[in-house]
């Protein structure tokens, strides 16, 4: 283990590098990490795990562990001379009011507000001409922000109950709390120890919820792959819920969900193994003692009922539809076999919403939105004329509203609301976003460029207009690539700072995403896992060659799957980037399915005990099994969480001591370790800006920055 590493940064001047530039130094005491004799043997093959104590969150030599790393990085980021100064320019483009679309429950119109800097959105309530009144402050819930709203409201039928859940310090584990609507005044004990969970009423009586039975270890780790629906009726205990389905040892279902149809007709049971496929149940809640149908017994296919018309079903589903296509079926007569076409699958990527009795059929279209409004009887009404290039939400509400909203942002474009018409398709702003921020001074385009096979992959790249393309612009390369899950563009203040300093800001629609349906995702899952990080790599090349950036100035970074990506890029080509910052990263591929609901997600992974294959591919890109003696890896900070209990921390802490250990040269390696967060969800602002701060300011640093690049929009908050 190396103990000191004296770092040598370049000050290289953004818009010139005529001088040579004076070095600076920070110098870095690494903790020591204690290896001790820990092998697994897969298949005849021995593997170490010398940093397997660190998996234990309760223990004292990990929480000793854990405030000497946070130390040591604390201590490196305090030497950045402009760290600071990105964390004002942050906390100022902040400081703006947020306002959401409202919602209409009963009397009263709902809306999320922050008045700029607020840890957590205030929830407000407003009858038709009166004044807003707060209904619910998330701030009052903790003083320091971290116990935040962990699921929206949920009214009963009638309107006079609410249900919500809270989470703290960022733990998926939520308690739910029940209110009356009036008087604001919490009515009965506190449901605890549910996760992964929606809240969907039957009428006024009571809601289904999901959750799992509490593990016997670290309530953060141990795992948990037993899922289960139950009904809570109001003015019981908790206890005696009663438990509709799952539990059953003989079939496994790590994810369940239940939703009620808005006519309380009906409940829809959605069991899953994994993260993709489910199940596709029913029962009838007219009935009395009714018994749960099986429309769907496979996992092969995502189909879930998104309306229902008296006994007249209305199913999106990928059967035999790769892109998603809308069914119907009568109630009486479910199967498969029995499903009409409603809206047919065309070659983009469907997703679905519904209000003010209309369907609103958004495509995706190299990852950009398209949305089309339909009657009930599958007829198109028109196509909804969008504000730009970007990504449109919304078109939600109840189906005697006659106002709908809709939102629409794109990488340069803050995000604004909208309301929508339906009968004649008309649109307005409804509320602008009051930022300090001009989009026109900045451009972003896509491009496709040409992976490893030959794969035509998308790319946005977002930045100011009229930096020079010289290869010498700081640049951000960031990618997700996995769980069907689809980069649209979106806009972020944090991405503005970084762009303002003459950054350049690129998202890749890397495979095993949803940008291009099923077999899109497919095609980076499993034993094609590396077709992720070669689009990634040639993400990387193609920034490179077309002189947007070099090596010098390349930073990679992802969250959660985003964070494997990274350190699975870094590992395999840690001569491409100077930087590299994976966040609440899967870094352990042999042990990934043992902690938590992480056994879940083998759909996109495969696991060690599979096969012999299946193993050896594993652990042939595992970002903890290939840092390397003798390598000299990019400056690399990896960032987590110590109440994330979905990609457990454990992954991070491994991976970190892997590279302090075996990293060569100059580059720092370090950990930052956020106490009271989780996975990212309900993080506090305040906590988000430092850590933008540190992100930002770490990477310009370790590109050879001594100063910011534009120095000149610091005056923009000088006193």
């Amino acid at each position: 283990m190396k103990q000191l590493l004296k770092i040598s940064c370049l000050a290289v001047l953004f818009f010139s590098c005529e001088k040579e530039p004076k070095k600076t130094e920070i110098k870095v005491n690494y903790p020591e990490t204690q290896q001790k004799e820990v092998v697994d043997t897969y298949f005849d093959t021995e593997v170490k795990d010398p940093y397997r104590w660190l998996e234990d969150d309760r223990s004292k030599e990990t929480e000793a562990w854990v405030k000497d790393q946070n130390k040591t990085t604390l201590g490196y980021l305090d030497n950045i001379p402009f760290r600071d100064a990105l964390k004002k320019r942050y906390t100022q483009l902040m400081n703006y009011e947020k306002i959401s679309a409202p919602v209409k429950r009963g009397d009263y119109e709902y809306f999320y507000k922050n008045d700029g800097l607020q840890n957590q959105y205030v929830i407000y309530r407003q009858k038709e001409g009166g004044e807003p009144e707060v209904f619910l402050d998330p701030n009052k819930f903790s003083e320091d922000g971290t116990v935040s709203m962990g699921s929206g409201l949920n009214f009963s039928d009638n309107k006079k109950i609410v249900a919500y859940a809270i989470s703290e310090g960022g733990s998926d584990w939520r308690k739910v709390i029940i209110m009356d609507v009036a008087s604001k005044e919490v009515v009965e004990d506190t449901l605890v120890d549910i996760k992964f969970s929606g809240i969907s009423w039957k009428g006024n009586d009571g809601f289904y919820y999901s959750s799992y039975d509490k593990p016997k270890g670290s309530e953060l780790s141990a795992k948990t792959d037993q899922h289960k629906l139950y009904y809570h009726k109001l003015g019981t205990a908790q206890k005696d819920d009663q438990l509709i389905y799952g539990g059953t040892p003989e079939e496994k279902h790590r994810y369940i969900g239940g939703t009620v149809t808005e006519d309380n007709k009906y409940l829809f049971i959605y069991p899953r193994t994994s993260t993709s496929g489910s199940k596709l149940l029913m029962k009838d809640l007219t009935k009395p003692n009714s018994k749960i149908v099986t429309i769907l017994d496979h996992t092969d296919t995502d189909s879930y009922v998104v309306e229902s018309v008296g006994s007249k079903l209305y199913i999106m589903t990928n059967m035999d539809a790769p892109n998603q296509k809308i069914v119907t079926v009568d109630a009486s007569n479910p199967a498969p076999e029995n499903w009409v076409d409603f809206i047919p699958e065309t070659e983009n990527v469907l997703s679905i919403s519904k209000g003010s009795g209309y369907f609103f059929a958004e495509y995706m279209v190299d990852a950009v939105s398209k949305v089309f409004q339909y009657d009930y009887d599958g007829k198109l009404v028109r196509e909804v004329e969008l504000p730009g290039v970007g990504s449109a939400g919304g078109f939600s509400g109840e189906k005697d509203d006659e106002t709908l909203y809709f939102s629409f942002s794109n990488y340069k474009t803050p995000g604004t609301t909208y309301t929508y018409n339906p009968k004649d398709g008309t649109s307005k702003v409804y509320r602008k976003p009051g930022i300090d921020f001009d989009p026109d001074e900045y451009e972003s385009k896509q491009v496709f460029y040409t992976s490893k096979d030959g794969t035509r992959v998308p790319m946005i790249i977002t930045f100011k207009k009229g930096i020079e393309m010289n290869g010498k612009n700081p640049t951000i390369l960031y990618g997700y690539g996995g769980f069907n899950i689809s980069l649209t563009p979106s806009f972020s203040v944090a991405n503005v700072v970084w762009m303002e300093q003459g950054g350049i800001y690129a998202v890749a629609n890397l495979r095993g995403g949803g940008e291009y349906g099923k077999k899109w995702h497919d095609a980076g899952t499993k034993m094609q896992k590396q077709n992720v990080f070669d689009d990634f790599i040639a993400a990387a090349e193609y920034l490179i060659e077309q002189d947007y950036t070099s090596s010098d100035f390349l930073a990679i970074r992802g969250g959660s799957n985003g964070g494997l990506l990274v350190g699975a890029t870094m590992t395999q080509r840690p001569d491409l980037m100077k930087v590299a910052l994976p966040a609440v990263g899967v870094l352990d591929m042999l042990r990934y399915h043992t902690f938590t609901a992480g056994a879940g997600w083998a759909y996109d992974y495969g696991t060690a005990e599979d096969s012999k294959e299946m193993f050896e591919y594993l652990k042939g890109y595992s970002p903890v099994h290939n840092v390397k003696e003798g390598v000299e890896y990019p400056a690399t900070m990896v960032t987590t969480g110590d109440h994330d209990d979905r990609v457990v921390p454990a992954h991070s802490f491994k991976f970190a001591a892997e590279l302090q250990a075996k990293q060569t040269g100059s580059n720092p390696t370090l950990i930052r370790i956020e106490t009271d967060a989780g996975h990212g969800a309900g993080t506090p602002i305040s906590k988000t800006i430092e850590q933008y701060a540190d992100i930002f300011g770490f990477t310009l640093y370790n590109m050879g920055f001594k100063e910011l690049p534009n120095k000149a929009v610091l005056e923009k908050f000088k006193d």
